[in-house]
């Protein structure tokens, strides 16, 4: 295959300009300007961006166990057609992700998908907070992390366990950070929004309390820890405090938190319901600071399906959580680039680079000699997401006019999404 003619963004190597990619054997044999060779497959990318394949180390495909909101397929039809050509699977199916088995039959089912698919193991066994997984074990099989993602961990003697035992893994261990019994309504931001709807919500202690107390353990156990979907502009502060006490601690931050407020929730109802909750103004501005400065380094979608009915229901009985992998790259390009807050180079950085850098995993890089993950981008054309490829829809930036179109995504010199 040969990519001709096309922006290529690269920064690993810190490449920015216009020339061609060959590849073969799904590995980029050479980037150079003018590469003339006959080629049985030609990709004219003028005027559109090449940049690595977009990794994403946070998604929920409900399989095992809840298949009818999305299933190993339709995630990754939906991941290849939002520009992913590798992404990690959280450990809230059903059963849980928490022992070899699973796992080993995880990685069997995924192995003809059209990306790279990977999967986090539950921290503790069927996420009850009381007792470890075998990490060695779990990591051996495959699990390229460990979270209780949705459940957040609140057994502090455990926890300390597990970082010591992750650092001498190598390992990533990722925090959900909510305090339950502080929350008395999950998904809503505890504010005038909440007020107006008459319940109490969530209110941002709930997540800096608990992003402060593994700021401490992460410092004191120098094990690598990463925040996940970070909402609060005081969280963002205590991991700034954290890098610069020496803790190999990290963030994670959605597209929505950089896009929306928590006004969105009045205007899309439990389209904007996610846990944790948008938050105020502040704090989604605090966030986006926190990625100019390098304390967020990772941006994630926690891609959550629900189907309609269950999005239908009344604010405090509908799920938590949206949709993302289709729209993640254009409303991050919109919000960060269009905006002015950081170079396009920065958001594939964030959005490839950092989480294959972090998490251990290869791609975000596509020098010379690199496995040929690749989209295909075209920045001006603007256009509306009607339909998905995923199961489910419960976004609140369906129909809405977005600039930044996937045209194609390519896992090892294969295409798989052609927009």
């Amino acid at each position: 295959m040969l990519i001709k003619n096309g922006r290529v963004i690269n920064p690993a190597n810190n490449l920015d300009e216009v020339c061609d990619i060959y590849i073969e054997d799904g590995k980029i044999k050479k980037i150079s300007k003018n590469i003339n060779i006959d080629d049985e497959e030609i990709i004219d990318a003028s005027g559109k961006v090449v940049v690595p394949g977009l990794i994403d180390v946070h998604v929920h495909f409900r399989d095992p166990g809840q298949t009818h909101k999305e299933d190993l397929v339709t995630g990754s039809n939906a991941a290849v057609a939002g520009g992913f050509t590798t992404v990690v699977q959280m450990a809230n199916t059903s059963p849980k992700m928490d022992n070899e088995d699973i796992i080993k039959e995880f990685y069997k089912k995924s192995k003809d998908l059209p990306l790279n698919v990977y999967t986090v193991s539950a921290l503790t066994k069927n996420f009850n907070d009381a007792e470890l997984v075998d990490m060695e074990k779990n990591k051996e099989a495959g699990a390229v992390a460990f979270t209780d993602d949705g459940i957040p961990n609140r057994n502090s003697n455990l926890i300390l366990k597990a970082m010591l035992k992750a650092k001498e893994l190598g390992t990533v261990i990722s925090f959900h950070e909510e305090d339950p019994s502080l929350i008395k309504q999950n998904g809503i931001n505890h504010s005038k929004v909440s007020d107006e709807l008459k319940i109490f919500g969530s209110p941002t202690i709930a997540e800096s309390s608990f992003i402060a107390r593994d700021v401490a353990f992460a410092i004191y156990t120098g094990a690598k820890v990463c925040v996940q979907h970070i909402s609060t502009g005081l969280g963002v502060d205590y991991i700034k405090f954290g890098k610069e006490q020496g803790a190999n601690i990290y963030a994670e931050v959605t597209p929505h938190h950089i896009a929306l407020n928590d006004s969105a929730v009045l205007e899309y109802g439990t389209l904007a319901k996610m846990n944790p909750p948008l938050r105020d103004e502040k704090d989604r501005l605090r966030i986006i600071e926190g990625i100019k400065e390098g304390t967020i380094e990772i941006i994630a979608t926690d891609h959550a399906p629900h189907s309609k009915e269950e999005k239908e229901r009344e604010i405090t009985k509908a799920p938590s959580g949206i949709t993302g992998l289709e729209t993640s790259f254009s409303v991050c390009y919109e919000n960060l680039v269009k905006n002015k807050e950081i170079s396009l180079s920065k958001l594939i950085e964030l959005m490839s680079l950092n989480p294959a850098k972090i998490y251990g995993l290869n791609g975000g890089d596509i020098s010379e000699g690199k496995n040929a993950d690749i989209a295909i981008i075209d920045l001006d054309e603007e256009y509306k997401l009607t339909e998905f490829k995923s199961k489910s829809s419960n976004t609140p930036f369906k129909n809405k006019n977005l600039f930044g179109k996937i045209k194609f995504t390519i896992v090892g010199g294969k295409v798989v999404y052609k927009g």
